[in-house]
């Protein structure tokens, strides 16, 4: 299912408390901490209620893993229902750029794992023929993948599931060097020019662009436009006014910031923020 920052679908009705008890897992083991964000889980157990919630673009590469579901994808929109067949069902999200809808009729049973933005290339070869495809229901990268998530789907004790999630992929890690896109992706947070980028590693700008949208699955554009998207809503609650926090936040004036606030939440800023509840310790989940 996709997510990584969340409003109720609702956007007349300030809610400020997520549709259900869900807590955001950061990994135990320090060798997946610099790849893995963190992850969760949904179960029955959890909601009995239909969720219907809005996610926005991040810079993540989301896995979702369901048992017991039928998805279908339209565009803009997830429906998610319970099932009686009990496959395993896994999709992908590495990029999208407006608010997606997520309906889920009913109970479901998930595994939801947030890789950071150079992480899933450290676990999979070639990720970049998944990136092409931007998102795709049919995820499934090992032959013994499908069997190990449906054992932990089915563990019932928390800290046993975590330790067997985690397990599977520190089994996967296979570590591959980066540096030259790490320094990159500073550089880009940092709001450096992307010819002043390419010229200092000897790159063309267009190779330079090429690069990068195989190992993170987007432009270097796109890349640093979300991420001033998300600093602008990490930093939101200690600013006094919209233009100190396009300030702050590195836009070139309010109207900037309000241009691509409205791309990436269809809302203005002040109708966003109204709705969000920025002392949540994971901004990108539910509000």
């Amino acid at each position: 299912m996709y997510s990584g920052f969340t409003i109720p679908f609702n956007y007349d009705q300030a809610l400020h408390k997520p549709p259900m008890n869900l807590e955001f897992y950061r990994p135990t083991l320090e060798a997946l901490s610099p790849y893995i964000e963190g992850y969760y889980f949904i179960s029955p157990s959890e909601h009995s209620d239909n969720l219907h919630y809005w996610t926005f673009p991040n810079n993540y590469f989301i896995v979702s893993v369901s048992q017991g579901v039928s998805i279908e994808m339209e565009k803009h929109r997830l429906l998610v229902r319970p099932s009686a067949q009990q496959t395993v069902l896994s999709n992908f999200v590495s990029r999208y750029t407006t608010p997606i809808e997520v309906l889920c009729y009913g109970p479901i049973l998930e595994i939801t794992i947030y890789f950071k933005p150079l992480g899933i290339n450290q676990f999979i070869e070639n990720p970049y023929l998944l990136f092409k495809q931007n998102t795709a229901l049919d995820f499934n990268p090992f032959s013994d993948f499908n069997p190990a998530m449906a054992d932990i789907l089915s563990t019932s004790d928390r800290s046993l599931q975590r330790k067997k999630l985690e397990a599977y992929w520190f089994s996967k890690l296979q570590i591959r060097e980066f540096r030259p896109l790490k320094e990159i992706l500073f550089a880009l947070e940092s709001e450096e020019k992307i010819e002043d980028i390419a010229h200092r590693h000897g790159f063309s700008r267009q190779y330079l662009s090429k690069l990068f949208s195989k190992v993170v699955g987007k432009s270097p554009v796109e890349y640093r436009k979300i991420h001033r998207f998300r600093a602008a809503i990490a930093t939101q609650k200690h600013m006094k006014s919209l233009t100190e926090l396009s300030h702050e936040s590195l836009f070139y004036d309010q109207s900037h910031l309000i241009k691509d606030f409205k791309q990436f939440t269809s809302v203005s800023p002040l109708t966003f923020f109204k709705k969000v509840d920025t002392d949540q310790e994971c901004l990108w989940l539910y509000i």
